[in-house]
Protein backbone atom coordinates (compact mmCIF):
# COMPACT_ATOMS: atom_id res chain seq x y z
CA UNK A 1 0.00 0.00 0.00
CA UNK A 2 3.04 2.50 0.03
CA UNK A 3 2.92 2.66 -3.70
CA UNK A 4 -0.80 3.45 -3.09
CA UNK A 5 -0.37 6.15 -0.32
CA UNK A 6 2.43 7.86 -2.56
CA UNK A 7 0.17 8.35 -5.53
CA UNK A 8 -2.07 10.26 -2.68
CA UNK A 9 -4.80 7.27 -2.33
CA UNK A 10 -6.04 5.14 -0.24
CA UNK A 11 -6.72 1.11 -0.95
CA UNK A 12 -10.56 0.76 -0.37
CA UNK A 13 -11.16 -2.98 -1.24
CA UNK A 14 -9.31 -5.72 -3.19
CA UNK A 15 -11.17 -8.52 -5.50
CA UNK A 16 -9.82 -11.65 -7.54
CA UNK A 17 -12.22 -12.73 -9.87
CA UNK A 18 -13.22 -15.10 -12.69
CA UNK A 19 -14.35 -13.55 -15.19
CA UNK A 20 -15.47 -15.00 -18.86
CA UNK A 21 -12.88 -17.38 -18.28
CA UNK A 22 -10.09 -14.79 -17.39
CA UNK A 23 -9.02 -13.52 -14.13
CA UNK A 24 -9.08 -9.95 -12.70
CA UNK A 25 -6.88 -8.28 -9.86
CA UNK A 26 -9.22 -5.38 -8.90
CA UNK A 27 -7.81 -2.64 -6.66
CA UNK A 28 -10.80 0.08 -5.56
CA UNK A 29 -9.33 3.32 -4.78
CA UNK A 30 -10.92 6.20 -2.60
CA UNK A 31 -9.05 9.72 -1.78
CA UNK A 32 -10.49 12.79 0.10
CA UNK A 33 -12.01 14.83 -2.89
CA UNK A 34 -12.59 11.74 -5.39
CA UNK A 35 -10.23 9.64 -7.56
CA UNK A 36 -9.72 10.53 -11.27
CA UNK A 37 -8.52 8.44 -14.12
CA UNK A 38 -4.81 9.85 -13.69
CA UNK A 39 -5.00 8.83 -9.39
CA UNK A 40 -5.97 5.09 -11.32
CA UNK A 41 -3.48 5.51 -13.65
CA UNK A 42 -0.45 6.77 -11.61
CA UNK A 43 -1.55 3.62 -9.01
CA UNK A 44 -1.49 1.06 -11.69
CA UNK A 45 1.96 1.93 -13.14
CA UNK A 46 3.34 2.29 -9.66
CA UNK A 47 1.51 -1.47 -8.68
CA UNK A 48 2.23 -3.19 -11.95
CA UNK A 49 6.22 -3.76 -11.30
CA UNK A 50 5.49 -4.30 -7.74
CA UNK A 51 3.39 -7.28 -8.70
CA UNK A 52 5.28 -8.21 -11.73
CA UNK A 53 8.52 -8.75 -8.98
CA UNK A 54 6.60 -10.30 -6.30
CA UNK A 55 4.49 -12.61 -8.67
CA UNK A 56 1.99 -13.21 -5.52
CA UNK A 57 -0.21 -14.98 -7.99
CA UNK A 58 0.56 -18.01 -10.14
CA UNK A 59 -2.04 -17.18 -13.20
CA UNK A 60 -2.46 -14.91 -15.63
CA UNK A 61 -4.53 -11.64 -14.76
CA UNK A 62 -5.50 -8.49 -15.83
CA UNK A 63 -4.70 -5.85 -13.07
CA UNK A 64 -7.70 -3.41 -12.95
CA UNK A 65 -7.21 -0.35 -10.76
CA UNK A 66 -10.77 1.72 -10.23
CA UNK A 67 -12.41 4.53 -7.95
CA UNK A 68 -15.27 2.58 -5.68
CA UNK A 69 -17.64 4.96 -6.79
CA UNK A 70 -20.41 7.34 -5.22
CA UNK A 71 -22.58 3.69 -4.25
CA UNK A 72 -19.53 2.21 -2.55
CA UNK A 73 -20.64 -0.55 -0.36
CA UNK A 74 -20.75 0.75 3.67
CA UNK A 75 -18.00 -1.75 5.08
CA UNK A 76 -15.87 0.53 7.67
CA UNK A 77 -17.08 2.32 10.72
CA UNK A 78 -15.41 5.41 8.96
CA UNK A 79 -18.04 4.72 5.91
CA UNK A 80 -20.73 4.51 8.61
CA UNK A 81 -19.97 7.76 9.98
CA UNK A 82 -19.30 9.36 6.52
CA UNK A 83 -22.90 8.55 6.08
CA UNK A 84 -24.69 9.30 9.01
CA UNK A 85 -27.43 11.43 8.81
CA UNK A 86 -27.87 10.58 4.65
CA UNK A 87 -29.83 7.56 2.66
CA UNK A 88 -28.69 4.51 2.66
CA UNK A 89 -30.12 1.49 0.93
CA UNK A 90 -29.63 -2.17 3.15
CA UNK A 91 -30.02 -5.55 1.13
CA UNK A 92 -30.43 -7.96 3.84
CA UNK A 93 -29.67 -12.02 3.27
CA UNK A 94 -32.74 -12.98 4.55
CA UNK A 95 -36.46 -11.18 4.80
CA UNK A 96 -37.05 -8.88 7.68
CA UNK A 97 -40.99 -7.90 7.73
CA UNK A 98 -41.23 -9.31 4.39
CA UNK A 99 -38.74 -7.52 2.91
CA UNK A 100 -34.76 -7.57 1.84
CA UNK A 101 -34.42 -4.15 0.98
CA UNK A 102 -34.78 -0.94 3.17
CA UNK A 103 -33.96 2.76 2.83
CA UNK A 104 -33.61 5.19 4.95
CA UNK A 105 -31.51 7.98 6.55
CA UNK A 106 -29.12 6.47 8.71
CA UNK A 107 -29.12 7.80 12.49
CA UNK A 108 -26.44 5.68 14.28
CA UNK A 109 -24.01 3.11 14.05
CA UNK A 110 -22.04 0.51 16.38
CA UNK A 111 -19.02 -2.19 15.13
CA UNK A 112 -21.99 -4.46 14.98
CA UNK A 113 -25.15 -2.89 14.06
CA UNK A 114 -27.03 0.27 12.52
CA UNK A 115 -29.76 1.84 12.60
CA UNK A 116 -32.35 3.76 9.68
CA UNK A 117 -35.21 5.61 9.58
CA UNK A 118 -37.71 4.47 7.63
CA UNK A 119 -40.89 6.13 7.19
CA UNK A 120 -40.50 7.77 11.02
CA UNK A 121 -40.01 4.41 12.21
CA UNK A 122 -36.60 3.40 13.38
CA UNK A 123 -34.97 -0.25 12.36
CA UNK A 124 -31.88 -1.53 13.98
CA UNK A 125 -30.29 -4.17 11.26
CA UNK A 126 -27.33 -6.55 12.90
CA UNK A 127 -24.30 -5.74 10.22
CA UNK A 128 -23.56 -9.64 9.78
CA UNK A 129 -27.64 -9.84 8.17
CA UNK A 130 -26.97 -7.24 5.65
CA UNK A 131 -25.74 -8.69 2.39
CA UNK A 132 -24.83 -5.02 1.23
CA UNK A 133 -25.43 -1.64 2.80
CA UNK A 134 -24.64 1.62 0.65
CA UNK A 135 -25.46 5.12 -0.12
CA UNK A 136 -28.75 5.48 -1.37
CA UNK A 137 -28.70 7.37 -5.11
CA UNK A 138 -31.97 8.87 -6.31
CA UNK A 139 -31.16 8.42 -9.78
CA UNK A 140 -35.07 9.52 -10.86
CA UNK A 141 -34.12 13.59 -8.60
CA UNK A 142 -30.67 13.33 -10.79
CA UNK A 143 -32.47 12.78 -13.76
CA UNK A 144 -34.87 15.75 -12.95
CA UNK A 145 -32.04 18.29 -11.99
CA UNK A 146 -30.36 17.52 -15.18
CA UNK A 147 -33.60 17.71 -17.12
CA UNK A 148 -33.57 21.43 -15.33
CA UNK A 149 -29.99 21.95 -16.02
CA UNK A 150 -30.88 21.22 -19.92
CA UNK A 151 -33.53 23.24 -19.95
CA UNK A 152 -31.76 26.39 -18.39
CA UNK A 153 -29.12 26.02 -21.22
CA UNK A 154 -31.44 26.31 -23.88
CA UNK A 155 -33.09 29.10 -22.28
CA UNK A 156 -29.51 30.84 -22.11
CA UNK A 157 -29.27 30.06 -25.58
CA UNK A 158 -32.16 31.89 -26.66
CA UNK A 159 -31.71 35.36 -24.97
CA UNK A 160 -28.44 35.12 -26.78
CA UNK A 161 -29.82 34.60 -30.20
CA UNK A 162 -32.21 37.17 -30.01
Amino acid sequence: APAIAAAGCELWDVEYVREAGEWFLRLYLDKEGGVDIQDCEAVSRAVDPILDEADPIEQAYYLSVSSIGIDRPLKKDRDYQRSLGSPITVKLYAPLKGKKEYTGELLSYTPDSFTISVKGEEMTFQKKDASKVQPYIDFKALEKDLDELEADFENIETEEEN
